[in-house]
């Protein structure tokens, strides 16, 4: 599907990896399930800053959240995703790198020209994000087609 670029010192931390370390596969795999996210039948590789995800998703929405979410891990810089969807709905998904000073409200009005809907970005990046009023610079949110969120 594609390969996908994250800020490497931007993120959670998991484990007891040192901050210049890029998590283990299986802490990366932990994060999903912890997130309730798809990840039986998902398989996460870690090849220096690069995290490779092979499997299944059931849907686009999924195939989204399941990027971000390891993406968003500190030490990760790139996601490959070989991910098929089952739905058979694949498109190339639309992400926002948050930059300093931005709130949901300003990057809803970037995508969507009206900042008033900035809970649908908030929405689509549940369980990452508990609170529209907590996003980071460096943090990539899915930016969901208003169609089909």
């Amino acid at each position: 599907m594609g390969i996908f670029d994250f800020v490497r010192a931007a993120g959670k931390k998991l484990g007891l990896v040192k901050d210049d370390e890029a998590p283990k596969a299986e802490d990366l795999k932990k994060e999903l399930k912890d997130l309730g996210l798809e990840a039986d039948k998902v398989d996460i590789e870690v090849d220096g800053d690069k995290a490779v995800i092979k499997g299944e998703v059931s849907d686009q929405s999924m195939l989204e959240k399941v990027i971000i979410a390891v993406g968003n891990t500190m030490g990760v810089a790139k996601v490959e995703s070989a991910v098929a969807v089952a739905s058979g709905e694949a498109r190339e998904p639309v992400f926002h790198t948050v930059v300093k000073g931005e709130s949901l409200w300003k990057i809803a009005e970037k995508h969507y020209g009206n900042g008033s809907k900035y809970m649908v970005i908030f929405e689509a990046n549940r369980p990452m994000l508990s609170d529209p009023d907590r996003i980071y610079p460096g943090q990539v949110l899915r930016i969901p087609d208003l169609d089909k969120s």
